[in-house]
Formats: C-alpha cells, structure tokens, sequence
C-alpha cells in the first residue's frame, strides 16, 4: 500500500475519533458515537496490518484474534456492577502496551551507532515513564473495584518520601538515557520505578474518588500513546493519544469541580478513612432517631405523589435493579406521576456510570437531570427515592465546615417533602462519613436489599 493512500485511510480513522467524541457528548447519540469509534479503530488496524508486510501478518492476525476475542466476550459478559473495573483493567491494557512499544522500540534502534535521536529518546522514555504509571495503578485501581484489596486508602509513615524515591529515580535513569547514556537497562529502571510508583500512588487513595483515578490513568494512558506515536512516526496514535489524554484531562478537571475538591487533595488526601462518627453510625449511635418503612407505605407515597425524583447511586449497580426501577417508574408513570432522575457527576465507582446503568434499563434521556437541572426541581418534589447514594446527597457538604466534603455540591434531596432511603444497613459510604440526612424527620429508611425492596414496590403500587 502506498503511503499516500495509508496516510488518507488514517486520516479517515482520525476524523472518525473526533466525530466518536462528539457524538459520545450527547446521551442520545453515545451509541453511535461508539460505533463510529469502533469503526474507525478497525479501519486503522486493518491498514496497519496491511502497511507492515507479509512477515508480520499472522502474529497480528493471532494478536487480533485473541485480543478481539477477549474484548468481546468481556463487553457481553460483565455485569454492570463489574464494569468500572473492566474500564479501569482496559485502561491499562493501553498505558501497558505503549511501555512495551517503548522498550521494544529502545531494543531495535540501540544497536545502530548514532541512530536513536533525542527527541526518539524522549519520546521512547515519556512513553514508558507514562505507561508504567498508567498500568500499575490501573491495575490497583482494578484490584480496589473488585474488592481483591482494601477500598479504604492504604496509607504508612513516610509514603510521600517513599513514592518520591520511586518517581525521582525513574525521571533520573530516563534523563541519564535521553543525555546520552545509551543502555537498554536504564530503561528498565525507568520503567521498574515506574511501575512501583504506579502502585503506590494509587494504594493510599479510597473508594470514594475512584471515578477521578480512572479518568486521571486514562488520560495518563492517552499521553503514553500519543508518546509511542512520535516514536513510531504514526499520526493514528499521536491524534489518538492526545484526544484521550485531553478529554482524560478534562473530565478529571470537571470532576473535581463537581466535588469541590483540588486534583491534589484527591491523589494525596487519602479521602476516606472510616472515622469514629461513622463507626458510631454503623453501630446504631447516629445522635438522632432513625424512621423505618414499609414497602407498603413508601408505595402509598409513591402512588399518591404529583412528582418523584430517584437518586442512584452505586448501589443501585451493585443490586442490579436498573431494569426494576425502571419498571416502577413506568407503573408511577401510568397513574399521572411526574418522575424523573437526579444524576450526580461523581456518583458510582467510574465517570457517567448512573447515565450508562440507566440507559442500559432504556430509561428515556429526557428524564436523566443533571445535577444543576435536578436541584431546583426538589422544592416542588412529593418523594425523592435515594436509591444506594450515601455521599452525593449529605447535606453536611453544605452545612457542616468541619466535615470531609465540606463544599462538595451535592443533590439537595432534603428539600423535598419526603426523602425515602433504600439502603442495606447504616453502614458509611466510601466517603466514610456520617450523613445526617438519614436522621432527617423528612427521612424514612427502607432497608434491604435495593432490589428486592423495589420489587416489592412494585408489587404494591399495582394493588393501589
């Protein structure tokens, strides 16, 4: 294939990005926008396929076939519950792949005299550097998701000198390269310090500001690519990577605009800790009186109601009762009801998790309200149904200055006339804070599971 018509094929797979992008910023059109995503990264692969020549093409073809075929059974299989950890594992798949591009890439051009350029050199090191970062904590952050570790942030004396070290050496060994000093093993260095960095950067780091990680590693991981692009002198990965990396770097911005919180205070905050309020709360010592429910009479509410609000959170996921809300929202629906759902920017484990659980139960777009649409609709609001979300809607982040998340916008669910809580237990959220909206005469809790407590639900508004 000339490189001209490569170079047109690609230039077709970048615009195909840049429309993906566009269409995944509208709700209603996200779906097309992943396919038109899909299609271009097939496009690039096939012409890259092609452009490397007949030596490689069955190792590719091989390559192709068992990471497609991963990637397929993975996107049909995981459970909703499961998928900020299969993003946060995709994730960094990516920041893996552009560290061995690099070191694979040190490894050809090393032995030839005077070959390997600076600006090579710095491309090959970023790339690495960046990638190790991006895959080590990806891989923490994945084993945090799925509970194979601690969400709690894991923290010890001296960690800040600790990850310093690590992070130091690293740029030293690949400064020391770029200036000169030309040994694959000082790669492996940058490299090996990288990767522990990577770690324990993210260990000290709770369950709570999960969704700022996965967007901070995926833009991580888009730098590392768009590095390897330059090493490669491939314009898909250069325009690729840097997409990623800057609406990577935008959505971890906005994100911490929407907690109210500094990018720093996230990463080094270790936000989260379970405090001896909320141990007390756990143990049934809230300091106020706790109201239970039925099903019956939250159905009575519910029925009787001129407007409902449900707030997800990631409960919700974990009970996998997206389809049942949605059904109860439809019974409510039926008898004159106005519902509608309150997202916050932060609620669940990754970014836009509620919007992707609740479009998977067809929930029309329209009803999705974002959190400065949703707010002022509380006042003239009968029930709000806060289903699995403890931080997102803890009026201490307004009232209460020496509180954790003191600033943090949240969904003022209390200014509604009745305020119904699924929850399991009084146990703390990620946040590890007491919530004094559960003791709220506004306030019933309707405890159990989220799914069989909505269940029920249903089952009593249809005997209304």
């Amino acid at each position: 294939m000339s490189t001209n018509v490569t170079n047109l094929l690609y230039l077709i797979t970048i615009v195909s990005f840049i429309l993906a992008l566009k269409f995944l910023s509208d709700p209603a059109r996200a779906r097309r926008g992943n396919q038109i995503g899909a299609v271009g990264m097939l496009l690039a692969i096939v012409v890259t396929w092609i452009d490397v020549g007949t030596t490689s093409w069955w190792a590719i073809a091989i390559a192709m076939a068992i990471g497609g075929g991963f990637g397929a059974v993975a996107a049909r299989k995981v459970k909703m519950t499961a998928m900020p950890q299969m993003v946060a594992l995709f994730n960094g798949v990516g920041g893996g792949a552009a560290m061995l591009i690099a070191l694979a890439e040190l490894h050809r051009i090393l032995p030839e005299p005077g070959k390997p350029t600076a600006d090579i050199l710095i491309a090959i090191v970023l790339s690495a550097l960046i990638g190790s970062i991006s895959f080590a904590g990806s891989m923490v952050a994945f084993a945090k998701l799925q509970e194979l570790i601690g969400g709690r942030p894991i923290t010890y004396t001296g960690q800040q000198f600790v990850n310093g070290a690590f992070f130091i050496a690293a740029v030293a060994a690949g400064v020391a390269l770029v200036a000169g000093v030309q040994d694959e093993w000082l790669l492996w260095v940058t490299i090996g310090a990288s990767l522990a960095f990577g770690v324990l950067f993210v260990l000290p780091i709770g369950g709570a500001d999960m969704p700022v990680v996965i967007s901070l590693l995926n833009a991580f991981t888009g730098l590392a690519v768009a590095a390897g692009g330059f090493e490669l002198e491939n314009n898909v990965l250069i325009v690729a990577g840097m997409l990623v990396g800057a609406s990577g770097t935008l959505l971890t911005m906005m994100m911490g605009r929407a907690m109210n919180r500094s990018i720093a205070n996230v990463l080094f905050g270790a936000f989260g800790q379970v405090s001896a309020s909320a141990a007390a709360v756990a143990a049934g010592d809230g300091g106020g009186t706790v109201r239970s429910a039925t099903a019956e009479d939250v159905a009575v509410m519910l029925a009787y109601a001129h407007k409902v609000v449900f707030v997800p959170g990631y409960g919700l996921a974990v009970a996998q009762a997206q389809h049942d809300v949605r059904q109860l929202a439809d019974l409510l629906e039926a008898k004159g009801v106005e519902v509608t759902y309150a997202i916050h920017p932060v609620a669940g484990r990754m970014p836009g998790h509620m919007n992707v659980l609740l479009a998977e139960a067809n929930v029309p777009y329209p009803q999705l309200k974002e959190m400065d649409d949703a707010n002022p609709e509380f006042s003239r609001t009968d029930v709000a149904v806060v289903v699995g979300a403890n931080d997102v809607v803890n009026p201490d982040a307004r009232n209460n200055q020496g509180s954790p998340i003191y600033g943090m916008p949240i969904l003022d669910v209390d200014d509604a006339q009745t305020v119904v809580v699924l929850k399991r237990s009084m146990n703390p959220g990620f946040a590890g804070i007491e919530n004094p909206l559960f003791y709220n005469p506004k306030t019933v809790m309707l405890f159990g599971d989220a799914k069989s407590s909505i269940e029920k639900l249903i089952a009593d508004v249809k005997t209304l």
